[in-house]
């Protein structure tokens, strides 16, 4: 469960301690341009790192569910001159693309897909999308980050034009998260404006997404972590998997 309503257009200013640089060099390590041209970037939202991917030369796409972040990321490829193709649409309900050479969900962008079928759903849609020896390559937050971590809140944050507290509370389901969000972001004029977000995310262990990649098909199956080339520890808090068709 997401809104990614107004938060859209505050999105990047947040995330600027993502090393997206870091995620197109993975990318290009396991899966050179030359050989894997065609990308899909699965749960896009405003499109920073797909822009960064046009950049280093695939021919990329981007989905999203958000119209609001499809709506940034357009506008930003269209200022920037480049045309990519955007299309809103549930990655569990991915459907129009074939033979693909790579597919990414980067930013724990699977993480927002909280039933189990779903999950599955979407890793087997992806499946189809790609040809065979295409690579899938995503990550996901791990069992302390959503157990430990996003509890220990409430996290603040404040840089003069955008401010927000964030409360966290576990959900329904084991090794979920209901997230609260209020901003206060400076208009114009100077006085503040708030609005507010709600969002649910949920993850599983590294072994039940090994499991369904492998059931799926999927082999080379590889898991490290946090931005690192290294197998996930006890307080590990990103997991990255890359898994071949």
């Amino acid at each position: 469960m997401s809104s990614y309503e107004r938060f859209a257009y505050v999105y990047d200013e947040l995330m600027t301690d993502i090393p997206y640089d870091e995620y197109v060099e993975w990318i290009q390590l396991h899966a050179p341009i030359t050989e894997y041209p065609t990308l899909l970037d699965i749960g896009c939202g405003t499109g920073t790192l797909t822009m960064k991917l046009y950049d280093a030369g695939y021919k990329v796409s981007g989905i999203d569910l958000s119209e609001e972040m499809l709506s940034v990321a357009q506008a930003r490829a269209q200022e920037n001159g480049k045309a990519i193709p955007y299309f809103a649409m549930s990655m569990d309900e991915l459907e129009g693309f074939h033979a693909l050479d790579v597919a990414i969900i980067p930013i724990d962008s699977i993480n927002y897909v909280t039933e189990e079928v779903a999950v599955f759903e979407t890793l087997k849609r992806t499946y189809e999308a790609l040809r065979q020896g295409g690579q899938l390559f995503f990550d996901v937050h791990s069992l302390f980050k959503m157990d430990e971590i996003f509890l220990d809140g409430p996290f603040t944050y404040d840089d003069g034009r955008v401010t927000y507290i964030w409360h966290t509370e576990p959900a329904e389901h084991e090794h979920s998260v209901y997230h609260q969000m209020s901003f206060f972001v400076e208009t114009e004029n100077g006085l503040y404006e708030r609005f507010d977000e709600e969002h649910l995310q949920r993850t599983f262990s590294v072994e039940q997404y090994v499991k369904w990649l492998q059931e799926l098909g999927f082999t080379e199956v590889q898991v490290t972590a946090d931005w690192s080339f290294e197998a996930p520890e006890e307080e590990s808090e990103r997991i990255f998997i890359r898994a071949v068709k």
